[in-house]
C-alpha cells in the first residue's frame, strides 16, 4: 500500500496561523488563496513535517505568534507524524503505539515528491538519467552512449584526416608526361659516358683512317719503290674503310637535356606520386569511416531495443539522446500538464510506497487542463496537494490571512478580531 496523507493539522509555520486540511486520497487537492496569505507555506510545512529538517524553513516560526511551529500529519496506514515544541522536535508514533523518528519516514517518503520543482528544473539530461536508473537501465545505456560516443569522435577524426588527404590531393599538381619512377643522375651519366667512350673509339678509328690515307700519298710520291707496301696499304685501306663507312656517331642531347632538367623531373615525379598517396589515403580513410558509421548504427539500434523493453511509467514516454520524450515532444516542448504528469509519475516510481506529491504554483494551468490532471491522478491511484492562485471553484480550499476560509477559527481574545497564538 503507498502512504498518504489523510490529515493534517499546522499552526504558527511561516504565513500559517492555523489549518486543518483533509486532503482526497486519489486525485488533485487544490489549496487556493490570494497571495501572501499562506498557500505555499502549508506545502513548506508539510515537506518539512515528513522530509526532516533539510526542508525546515529558515524563519519556520509565524511572526505573528510566539508560540514554536506546530504539525500534525496523520498517514492513510494511521502512522502519527508530529513536530512541535521549543526544538520542533519530530515524533513518529505507527498504529501499534510504537515510536520512530526521521528513518522511519525516509522508508517511504520520497525526497523529489515532496520538492517536485528540484526534479522538474533538472536538466534533460538529468531527467532522463533519473528514469534510467530508476527502470534499470541506466548503466547499460551509459555504456552503450560511451561506445557511440566514442565511435563518433573517431569517425568525426577520420572525416576529418579524409577531407584532408582529398583536399592535399586535389590541390596537388600532376604531370602526365612525367616518368613513373624518380630518375637517377649518376644513370644518366653512366648512359652518357658510355656514349662518349664508344665516340672516343670512334674518333680513334676516324684517325686511323686519316693517317693511312697520308701514309698513302706520300706512298704514291714513292710508287715505283714501295709498289708492295702501296699494296699492302690499299688492301689495308680497304680494310679500314669498310669499318668506319657504316659507323654513326650517338647523340648525347637529350641525356645532357635530361641531367640539366632532372630536378624538375623529379619535382613532377614527386607531385605525382603525392598525389596518389593521398588520393589511396583518402580511399582508406573513408572505407573506415563508413565501417564506423555501421558500428554506430548497431549501438544505436541496441539501445532502441534496450528502451523498447524498459519498463517505462507512462505509455508515450521514452527517452531519446538522452532526453526525455513524451508524446514525441521533448520537454521544452511539453505541455505544463504533461510535465506534470512524466514529473510525477517518474518521482512516484522511484519510490512506489510514496504515493503523494506536492506542487506549488498551478495557476500556469487552465481549467480544462487542471481537470485533465486531476483526472490522470485519480486514474493513477496518487494523491496530489498543490496550491494556485485563485479563489474559484476548482480549489479544495481557500486559505486566507494564514486560516483556511470558512473554518472555524481559533479563539478571540478582547473582542478584537486577532488571533490567539497557540489556541486552534
Amino acid at each position: 500500500m503507498s502512504m498518504k496523507i489523510n490529515k493534517l493539522e499546522i499552526e504558527n509555520v511561516k504565513r500559517v496561523k492555523a489549518v486543518k486540511i483533509e486532503p482526497t486520497i486519489n486525485g488533485l487537492t487544490i489549496i487556493g488563496g490570494n497571495n501572501n496569505q499562506g498557500k505555499t507555506s502549508v506545502l513548506d510545512a508539510i515537506a518539512w513535517a515528513l522530509g526532516g529538517d533539510r526542508y525546515r524553513p529558515s524563519k519556520a516560526r509565524n511572526d505573528d505568534s510566539a508560540i514554536p511551529p506546530s504539525l500534525h500529519i496523520v498517514m492513510n496506514n494511521g502512522l502519527v507524524v508530529e513536530r512541535k515544541g521549543k526544538n520542533s522536535d519530530l515524533k513518529v508514533t505507527d498504529p501499534e503505539g510504537k515510536k520512530g523518528g526521521q528513518q522511519l519516514l525516509n522508508e517511504f517518503v520520497e525526497q523529489l515528491a515532496i520538492d517536485l520543482p528540484k526534479f522538474m528544473e533538472s536538466s534533460s539530461k538529468e531527467k532522463a538519467n533519473t528514469l534510467l536508473q530508476i527502470i534499470g537501465i541506466g548503466p547499460q545505456l551509459a555504456e552503450l552512449e560511451q561506445k557511440e560516443k566514442e565511435l563518433y569522435n573517431r569517425r568525426t577524426a577520420i572525416g576529418q584526416i579524409a577531407d584532408r588527404k582529398e583536399k592535399f590531393a586535389k590541390e596537388q599538381p600532376y604531370f602526365p608526361e612525367a616518368p613513373k619512377d624518380l630518375v637517377s643522375v649518376s644513370e644518366l651519366i653512366r648512359q652518357q659516358q658510355e656514349i662518349l667512350a664508344k665516340n672516343g673509339e670512334n674518333q680513334q678509328k676516324r684517325q686511323k683512317l686519316h693517317q693511312l690515307e697520308q701514309e698513302y700519298q706520300r706512298v704514291n710520291e714513292q710508287m715505283e719503290a714501295l709498289l708492295k707496301k702501296q699494296s699492302a696499304l690499299q688492301e689495308n685501306i680497304r680494310i679500314a674503310r669498310m669499318s668506319a663507312q657504316d659507323l654513326i656517331d650517338g647523340s648525347t642531347a637529350e641525356l645532357e637535356k635530361n641531367i640539366a632538367n632532372i630536378e624538375e623531373v623529379n619535382r613532377k615525379v614527386r607531385a605525382n606520386l603525392d598525389k596518389d598517396k593521398a588520393e589511396e589515403d583518402a580511399g582508406a580513410y573513408r572505407d573506415e569511416y563508413c565501417q564506423l558509421t555501421e558500428q554506430i548504427n548497431q549501438v544505436r539500434d541496441a539501445r532502441a531495443r534496450l528502451l523498447d523493453h524498459a519498463s517505462l511509467p507512462l505509455p508515450g514516454l521514452a527517452v531519446d539522446d538522452g532526453e526525455l520524450i513524451y508524446k514525441e515532444q521533448r520537454w521544452d516542448n511539453m505541455s505544463s500538464s504533461d510535465q506534470l504528469k512524466v514529473s510525477t509519475a517518474i518521482v512516484r516510481m522511484l519510490n512506489p510506497e510514496c504515493g503523494f506529491v506536492l506542487l506549488d504554483k498551478l495557476e500556469q494551468m487552465d481549467l480544462d487542463t487542471l481537470n485533465e490532471f486531476g483526472d490522470w491522478l485519480e486514474r493513477e491511484g496518487l494523491q496530489a496537494i498543490a496550491t494556485r492562485v485563485s479563489t474559484g471553484g476548482e480549489c479544495s480550499i481557500i486559505i486566507e490571512n494564514g486560516y483556511v476560509e470558512g473554518q472555524e477559527h481559533p479563539a478571540m481574545e478582547d473582542g478584537k478580531k486577532e488571533w490567539k497564538a497557540g489556541e486552534f
